[in-house]
């Protein structure tokens, strides 16, 4: 199994506008061979941001990296921009492979 997590680090007070353009965004992850699930986890907040993580689970690194070079993936990003002043920077990617289940 592996886990691929994004890091995004929300400004404060726009944490309901990331969360919404989250519910909004269609995936497509469903169709994707190898996908198992998803989870957008918030984390701890300071006097500047919140932190979040997309978490999706897939049977693989190999599937995962699959859908990374695939359409459906170009389809899921092509508007998954967040509005400006949203973010502090760039998403952080971190994958994992289970060594223990």
């Amino acid at each position: 199994m592996y886990i691929a997590m994004n890091r995004f680090r929300v400004n404060q007070g726009r944490e309901e506008v990331f969360e919404e353009m989250w519910r909004k965004r269609e995936s497509l992850l469903d169709e994707v061979p190898g996908f198992r699930e998803f989870h957008l986890l918030r984390g701890p907040s300071d006097e500047e941001c919140t932190l979040y993580a997309s978490h999706s689970t897939w049977d693989s690194q190999e599937a995962f990296v699959a859908w990374t070079e695939s359409e459906a993936f170009r389809l899921a990003h092509a508007h998954a921009r967040s509005p400006e002043g949203t973010l502090q920077g760039h998403p952080r990617f971190e994958g994992f492979e289970t060594v223990l289940s």
